[in-house]
């Protein structure tokens, strides 16, 4: 039996994710709003229900979903979801939430596609897989290579949108760089992944489903993810999925160090 070429799994993942991209869309245009309430929405399970089964026939694996539940036999891949990353902010009709889908190979992220389909620059897209050569934004080739990015003057770090609330603070700890809040942590690093920033910081509670597609992007680049103790961010067990990151740094290495 010839080798899985992980690569060949991307154009189907990515059709997948526009796809329940397209019942986010739809959600927002209810007349009465998105349904749902606090951190719940109702069209999340539906999503997951969807991507769950699409992957399988995909690749036939184990699964880790925020809303559906973890079916972990053993297998050396594992697809991890989040069906609507920033639900909170979504359920205010704030733009920028996304869907996420990883998949790891013995723990490792080897593919990764983050889309947010509603957000003030558009429908956007940005996707990896082992094998490729560059990152895919919207179906086209983007360079970056974050191993010697810095945090500097100009540079961008996107944090979460609650800190509209305390621009004072975020302006300092973010310093030389400058901050930019935005919904969902997946959309974030994959920004940074795909250019648009040198870091993305949570300091919010983060779960595995939360960053494995995003962290796939990441590598891509020469980028990570750390805890709040600089440790890096891995899945060496089943133990992991279910255990969250208290605060999440991710991008170039000088930066997250520093911030």
């Amino acid at each position: 039996m010839a080798e899985l070429q992980v690569r060949d799994l991307l154009v189907p993942v990515i059709e997948l994710a526009l796809q329940a991209g397209r019942l986010i869309e739809a959600e927002l245009s209810r007349p009465d709003g998105p349904r749902g309430e606090g951190d719940k929405a109702e069209v999340d399970v539906e999503i997951e229900a969807l991507l769950r089964d699409g992957l399988k026939q995909i690749l036939a694996c184990d699964f880790v979903g925020e809303e559906t539940g973890v079916d972990l036999s053993g297998h050396r891949f594992a697809w991890v979801v989040d069906p609507n990353d920033g639900t909170a902010d979504f359920l205010k009709q704030r733009p920028g939430s996304s869907v996420s889908i990883g998949l790891l190979r013995d723990g490792t992220p080897v593919l990764g596609v983050v889309y947010a389909p509603v957000n003030a620059h558009g429908p956007d897209c940005i996707a990896w897989a082992e094998g490729l050569q560059t990152l895919l934004r919207n179906g086209q080739p983007v360079s970056r290579d974050l191993c010697s990015a810095t945090l500097s003057s100009g540079s961008v770090v996107f944090v979460s949108y609650s800190a509209y609330l305390k621009p004072e603070q975020n302006a300092v700890l973010c310093r030389p760089a400058i901050f930019h809040p935005m919904p969902s942590i997946a959309y974030r690093l994959a920004r940074v992944a795909a250019g648009d920033g040198i870091a993305a910081v949570s300091l919010y509670s983060v779960s595995t489903h939360d960053v494995v597609a995003a962290h796939a992007l990441l590598r891509a680049v020469n980028g990570d993810i750390w805890n709040e103790r600089g440790e890096l961010l891995r899945y060496a067990s089943p133990n992991a999925f279910s255990r969250p990151l208290r605060f999440c740094f991710g991008g170039a290495q000088s930066a997250c160090a520093e911030l």
